[in-house]
């Protein structure tokens, strides 16, 4: 909580220092996101230090509060977040999604604060998306981001689109307890360490350039700074589950691509990377196939397959990785209809060990404020030699009620 309180205090500094005087009365507009979840694992705790509850409740509360004035030009946003969780004493925990002001000048944006950025095209692997740290205690999948503190400029052009990123402060990666669900039964420090003898406070700088070339939307981009993955070394020999992160300084190089035609979408996500042992290449590269009205109706079915590569060391000079040649294949149906009905389900399967996850994810409105989130995961055949082989016995569903207001 020390670290998040300095973070927030940080990032709203950061906004609130940047933000010009008011022209004119701010039009301010505010809503809340509030929803509750209940985790159930059917299967008994691989480790005895992890609770064996077989369901987990936790609620989470999302405002979001915007001011737009000088006629749309300059905007402050506001987006915390929090969430109680009454089994995991880390997923209990607050952030700053977003804090930021928004600037449209003559030629250029502008954004100073904490900010969510995404790079990338792909499904199953976001190779390039690295401003952001991973939160890890919301879901396994990596989709959910820390608010991140930054300076970032914008420069549309004829030549495309040219950001520019200075990021001041570095926020750690978020794991859950040893004795929660999906830890592994390991116990993660919070006492980091880093490559970079500023720490956190080490700046870390990003350029990316985006353009859209007839059918093809191209994204070139360079990260400097301090890597989102932390190494996680064993330093006390006695207790070989209690680990600490490490983070070093990376160069990475991306490049992210998307072909459309017709209903195919081809996509491409390849980085090379710097810092982590060796230098290394990593890609992810697939389709999606989508059938649009099927049988008469107004729902569309996709279909998905990717391929996953990464080229890193094994010997600890990099961090672990689950994706070093899988295979990914998916299918989305979309309802198209007043309810927002969607369900994605796929599997990525290691291509040399056959270890499995098994990913379902559904959501439905209902009327104008309220809306249903489920989501199931199953680690399946996992290998013994395989990461996956700790979390084979933490299958899950959860549901989610959502109310807006």
């Amino acid at each position: 909580m020390i670290r998040s309180a300095r973070f927030a205090a940080a990032g709203l500094c950061l906004a609130a220092g940047a933000l010009p005087a008011l022209a004119e009365e701010p039009n301010i507009e505010t809503s809340l996101e509030l929803g509750m979840e209940l985790r159930v694992f059917p299967g008994d705790p691989a480790f005895g230090s992890q609770q064996d509850r077989a369901a987990s409740p936790s609620f989470y509360l999302e405002p979001e509060i915007t001011a737009d004035w000088n006629g749309g030009d300059d905007r402050f946003t506001l987006v915390p977040y929090a969430r109680v969780d009454q089994d995991d004493d880390s997923r209990t925990h607050v952030d700053l999604r977003e804090a930021n002001w928004l600037h449209f000048g003559d030629g250029y944006d502008l954004v100073v604060g904490a900010d969510k950025v995404f790079w990338g095209v792909t499904e199953s692997r976001h190779l390039v998306d690295i401003v952001n740290q991973s939160d890890g205690v919301e879901d396994v999948d990596g989709e959910d981001k820390l608010g991140q503190p930054m300076v970032q400029l914008a420069v549309p052009s004829d030549l495309g689109t040219f950001s520019f990123f200075v990021m001041p402060y570095f926020r750690e990666r978020t794991f859950p307890d040893a004795d929660a669900r999906l830890s592994g039964g390991a116990r993660v420090d919070g006492d980091a360490q880093f490559d970079a003898d500023s720490e956190e406070f080490h700046p870390d700088l990003a350029v990316r350039w985006s353009y859209v070339i007839g059918d093809f939307d191209v994204g070139l981009s360079h990260f400097h700074g301090t890597s989102r993955e932390p190494r996680l070394l064993a330093l006390d020999p006695a207790n070989p589950t209690n680990l600490t992160p490490y983070y070093d300084k990376i160069d990475q190089t991306g490049l992210d691509l998307q072909y459309t035609t017709d209903a195919w979408l081809w996509k491409l996500e390849a980085i090379g990377r710097g810092g982590h042992g060796d230098y290394f290449p990593a890609a992810v590269a697939g389709f999606e196939y989508t059938l649009f009205g099927i049988r008469g109706t107004d729902m569309d079915l996709g279909f998905l397959a990717e391929y996953q590569y990464d080229g890193r060391d094994e010997d600890g000079s990099a961090p672990g990785t689950l994706a070093n040649n899988d295979t990914f294949v998916g299918t989305r149906l979309t309802f198209n209809d007043v309810d927002d009905i969607s369900i994605l389900a796929g599997a990525v399967v290691d291509n040399e060990d056959g270890s499995t996850l098994l990913s379902l994810e559904a959501e439905r409105r209902i009327g104008d404020a309220w809306k249903v989130e489920a989501v199931a995961r199953f680690f399946l055949n996992a290998d013994r030699e395989n990461a996956l082989k700790v979390l084979e016995r933490d299958d899950f569903v959860s549901l989610t009620l959502i109310r807006y207001f």
